[in-house]
């Protein structure tokens, strides 16, 4: 199949076939049994994750075969226009996943797993990998080829990145057991380890630096790395004051982030209470 993919995806023909269109068919079903990942664990690799690129390619094929169709359930009360190939994700309750009415989509072309709960309204994109026992929150956004962890929570409008293109980005990575607080964001690659917990509106990405106050310790992104969030740290935003004399004059500072800690026998009780919500 990647090798169909890719010389669909590298060398487009005049028009696409059925053919064509069964390959990709055969490609959103191994996506939506997770039987293939825009990202895969590797001990090898910086950060313990690998992109896989032809996942991405495969993704955008989609974009470029699909029309535009009316999929509305009813056009004037609640209008629905979207790619051909990329209807809403066909959910039974075989496949013991709660999707709670009130206005959430999944998108066809990612796996969700047994046990997710989904709360209204909320959004998975394509290519996204979201594992077992994992809560979606109201107003969070799961962007296209994240992966998401067993066991994490995704509170309340809470954002985690997606991306596309370049096809050989690592997306957002969330391992298992973490827990990402209300209106936080995860951006540009972000690999958040294991057991990780993210206070109320801390922001993750290429720019913003994370301040470790236990290991007197700075993390940042470079161009051939990932921000990482070490396993078990407790993140929480903050502020850095600008030196330059316009900015002390002015007391102006940027926006951080800082592990204040890192989780003890404490912070997993508090974060077990998230389990006795569901």
């Amino acid at each position: 199949m990647r090798t169909q993919i890719e010389a669909l995806f590298d060398h487009p023909p005049a028009s696409y076939t059925e053919e064509h269109f069964t390959l990709f068919q055969q490609f959103k079903d191994a996506l939506n049994r997770g039987e293939i990942r825009a990202a895969k664990p590797d001990p090898y690799a910086l950060g313990g994750w690998r992109a896989e690129p032809w996942i991405k390619k495969g993704l955008l094929l989609g974009f470029r075969m699909g029309q535009i169709m009316d999929m509305s359930l009813d056009a004037h009360k609640q209008p629905f226009f979207d790619k051909s190939t990329y209807p809403p994700r066909a959910i039974s309750a075989a496949d013991n996943i709660r999707v709670v009415p009130g206005g959430s989509s999944i998108r066809d072309a990612c796996y969700i797993a047994r046990g997710v709960i989904c709360m209204p309204p909320m959004f998975v994109n394509v290519g996204a990998y979201v594992d077992e026992n994992t809560m979606i929150d109201s107003h969070a956004l799961v962007g296209s080829c994240a992966q998401i962890g067993k066991h994490c929570h995704i509170s309340a409008a809470s954002q985690i990145g997606g991306v596309l293109e370049p096809v050989g980005a690592l997306p957002v990575i969330i391992e298992d057991h973490v827990m990402i607080g209300g209106n936080s964001g995860v951006y540009e690659g972000t690999i958040v380890k294991h057991h990780a917990v993210l206070g109320t509106g801390a922001i993750l990405n290429r720019s913003v630096p994370v301040y470790d106050i236990v290991r007197d310790e700075i993390y940042t992104a470079t161009d051939d790395s990932p921000l990482i969030i070490p396993e078990g740290a407790i993140v929480v935003p903050g502020s850095r004051a600008l030196s330059t004399e316009p900015a002390a004059k002015w007391k102006l500072s940027l926006q951080c982030a800082v592990i204040v800690k890192y989780r003890d026998a404490k912070t997993d009780a508090r974060v077990t209470l998230e389990d006795l919500l569901r």
